[in-house]
């Protein structure tokens, strides 16, 4: 499916959600050092503990929304929710109001996000899914690479400055989102005017996210998702702490009298300036050479590469071999990033396919909680045995998805 033939409503998202992540990474990295100044790098870092449970409510409540009013009422609210907090935010001289602003930025996002891939389902033939997802990914990726580049520069330099570009960008979006965004909830699933009663949607809510939970097809999909989570974050956990105290400075390239070297910190830095580069260029060519693969045998062997490729990073502490076993395990990780919003999308009924996307959200943040499991453990076991952890888990989630393929209702 070309660029061309796509909706009007998957275009202007591309565009829109694209410029907002290169702002969002021009920001997000460096927020746990600015409150760290403001409060204290104790009281920090509690204070950093409350948005991801803020994204859970705002998430399921988003999918919630998307099913019953449209996937246009719950985008709207998420995004003129942002433009409003990055307002609050750049005009605040209180350090606990931009903490607010802060948490309503990503409630806003959260809201917005299982609307905003529901409406992607809706708008895309089944066979397209993986490429047409996989572009957003790429769009995504993009303000990962190169926004924490821009903005330590802009972010330290001119802060209120790049606040208020966030504020603009997001209203103008918002306001495109209005005006040219047209809803795709099948009409049968709209909830009824006269049912606008608070009560009544919460418990709505609280019993429909209840039969999804207890769905056990999804259940197993969830707990396999969050083990492989907890892996994935590794990149941000003992990966940085392994190759701080194991990884020698070297010589990377040497002709003659000359020689280029990396400490360990820099290496670091270069192994996730490949594995965020690899996310751009390569989600698309990968996504297209598992075209034909099923869903199933994608998540199995995503799991076991990306597992296998950190667990060689255990055993080595040269350079180039550190860049081998990246280029291996980030294969693993992108090759999946497509397929979990499709097999979703796919497995969801239409009526719920916003709240089935905002429940599968639970799995990043319930891995997140989890992952620093590794640190701890990094204190009483030798690194191949962290790694080696880290790699069981990863294995434990394949057969999950092997246990989860073998009973989910066939089509």
């Amino acid at each position: 499916m070309r660029w061309l033939q796509w909706d009007l409503n998957l275009k202007i998202r591309l565009m829109g959600e694209t410029l907002f992540n290169m702002l969002f990474w021009m920001y997000f990295p460096f927020m746990i050092l600015f409150f760290s100044d403001a409060f204290g790098k104790t009281v920090a870092s509690m204070l950093m503990t409350v948005p991801p449970l803020i994204g859970i409510i705002g998430g399921l409540f988003g999918g919630y929304l998307s099913d019953r009013l449209g996937r246009r009422p719950a985008m709207l609210l998420g995004s003129f929710m942002q433009a409003v907090m990055f307002g609050i935010f750049a005009v605040s001289s209180s350090h606990w109001l931009e903490y607010f602003a802060y948490i309503g930025v990503g409630l806003g996002g959260s809201i917005y996000s299982p609307a905003s891939s529901a409406m992607v389902a809706d708008i895309t033939p089944e066979k397209d899914r993986r490429m047409v997802f996989a572009t957003f990914v790429t769009g995504k990726n993009i303000g990962a690479v190169f926004g924490p580049l821009l903005g330590s520069i802009f972010f330290i330099h001119y802060r209120t400055e790049l606040l208020w570009t966030c504020t603009i960008v997001t209203l103008l979006y918002s306001l495109v989102i209005l005006w040219k965004i047209r809803e795709t909830l099948p009409k049968t699933s709209m909830m009824p005017q006269e049912s606008y009663n608070m009560s009544m949607v919460f418990k709505e809510q609280w019993h429909n996210y209840g039969v999804i939970l207890r769905d056990k097809v999804f259940a197993l999909y969830i707990v396999a998702g969050i083990l492989v989570t907890i892996a994935f974050m590794q990149l941000d956990m003992y990966l940085a702490t392994y190759v701080k105290e194991y990884v020698p400075a070297q010589t990377v390239l040497a002709f003659k009298n000359w020689s280029f070297s990396l400490s360990n910190t820099e290496i670091f830095g270069w192994m996730l300036g490949l594995n965020g580069l690899m996310f751009v260029l390569l989600v698309l060519p990968v996504t297209k050479w598992f075209e034909h693969w099923s869903d199933r045998n994608i998540f199995i062997t995503s799991s076991i590469v990306f597992g296998l490729g950190m667990f060689l990073i255990g055993l080595a502490t040269n350079v180039w071999l550190l860049f081998i076993f990246t280029f291996i395990f980030t294969i693993g990780e992108l090759s999946r990033s497509p397929v979990t919003q499709s097999f979703v999308s796919e497995y969801a009924p239409a009526h719920a396919r916003g709240q089935y996307m905002g429940a599968s959200n639970l799995q990043y943040t319930i891995g997140r909680f989890f992952a620093p499991l590794t640190i701890f453990l990094s204190s009483w076991l030798a690194p191949i045995g962290v790694f080696g952890f880290i790699f069981l888990v990863t294995l434990i989630s394949a057969a999950l998805y092997v246990k989860l393929f073998q009973i989910i209702p066939k089509s």
